[in-house]
């Protein structure tokens, strides 16, 4: 029984007992220079307003699981030139998302500093959205439980829905 709570205690030291929260994660790798927006929000906008959704994350991403209406930018080819030819009002409601929040952010840098004044970053990415019950497409336009997972590593946070890699 000693033995035991010895096992138990040196797990519990090393922080295996619990998994960080999201908002610690995001914490952990953004900087905050894109202000959030929650799943709840999003969709307000989405019944209230024009918003445009752009989806940053690879096109394999993409293709399991996106939001409806979400146009495909990705992450790695991102280009805020070819960008800024087709969206040229610097005032529209712009609200990027990737896996969880992150990938994400680096893009909406990149449109802040572009000049785009309205651009907000979906808290918790496509993960949380889904895990808040909120719908996903796939390729052919059809509601999927899939959602692309991007590795075993960060699919920890997606806890709705299948995981696919």
């Amino acid at each position: 029984m000693k033995k035991i709570l010895y096992i138990i205690t040196f797990f519990l030291s090393l922080g295996v007992s619990g998994q960080e929260t999201l908002e610690q994660i995001l914490s952990k790798y953004n900087q905050g220079s894109i202000p959030y927006i929650s799943s709840e929000q999003l969709l307000k906008k989405i019944q209230n307003s024009s918003v445009l959704i752009l989806d940053t994350r690879e096109k394999e991403e993409y293709n399991v699981s996106k939001i409806k209406g979400a146009v495909f930018v990705g992450y790695n080819q991102f280009s805020i030139k070819q960008f800024s030819n087709f969206m040229t009002n610097k005032n529209q409601h712009i609200v990027v998302y990737c896996s969880l929040g992150i990938r994400s952010e680096k893009i909406g840098e990149k449109l802040k500093k572009a000049g785009y004044a309205n651009v907000k970053n979906l808290y918790g990415g496509i993960f949380e959205w889904k895990n808040q019950g909120n719908p996903v497409l796939d390729a052919q336009e059809n509601e999927t439980d899939n959602v692309h997972a991007y590795s075993p590593t960060w699919s920890k946070w997606l806890t709705k829905g299948n995981k696919v890699y």
